[in-house]
């Protein structure tokens, strides 16, 4: 039976969320009105539609075309993306490495994902070309590199356990 986050979790996914925001915010000097165009939405599992959930990954990116309400004009569309947090494979793993801690494991995560959602956007990274392997790697090589050295000058507890897991993608 798959088993989402309780709600203790739940409140561990949102510390989390913020924590990642303001260091994401802080990493990339990005100003209110710049951090608001980033749109995004944060959801885990249980809030997930099909297609949105996926095996292995502990979470994703999907990029969706969003439109002010009441406009159909075309200029009135922009990017939102969704962080989609797999719950099942996180619980999994934090069971299965009693050395890793749900906080810090949902740190890196968020913090990671955000980066991508600022590359994304800034189009240092196309979305479209997510789907291809060879610049798949390489991104996501390039995002841990950026997410480490996002969380590395901070002192967060059981963080080591979490780079030492991520160390092969630095």
């Amino acid at each position: 039976m798959t088993r989402f986050f309780n709600e203790r979790e739940l409140e561990q996914v949102a510390t989390a969320a913020l924590r990642a925001e303001e260091m994401v915010y802080n990493y990339f000097k990005l100003s209110s009105s710049q951090w608001l165009k980033n749109r995004y939405d944060i959801k885990t599992a249980r809030d997930l539609v099909p297609h949105e959930r996926v095996e292995g990954p502990f979470a994703q990116v999907l990029k969706y075309e969003g439109r002010l309400h009441d406009l159909s004009l075309g200029s009135s569309t922009f990017s939102l993306y969704h962080v989609c947090i797999q719950d099942p494979a996180i619980i999994s793993l934090v069971a299965g490495s009693p050395e890793i801690g749900l906080d810090p494991f949902l740190l890196y995560i968020l913090v990671h994902e955000l980066v991508h959602v600022v590359r994304f956007a800034r189009f240092e990274h196309r979305y479209e070309n997510a789907c291809e392997a060879e610049v798949t790697l390489e991104e996501e090589k390039k995002v841990h590199r950026i997410t480490h050295d996002i969380i590395a000058p901070r002192t967060v507890s059981g963080m080591p356990q979490v780079f030492e897991f991520y160390a092969q993608w630095y």
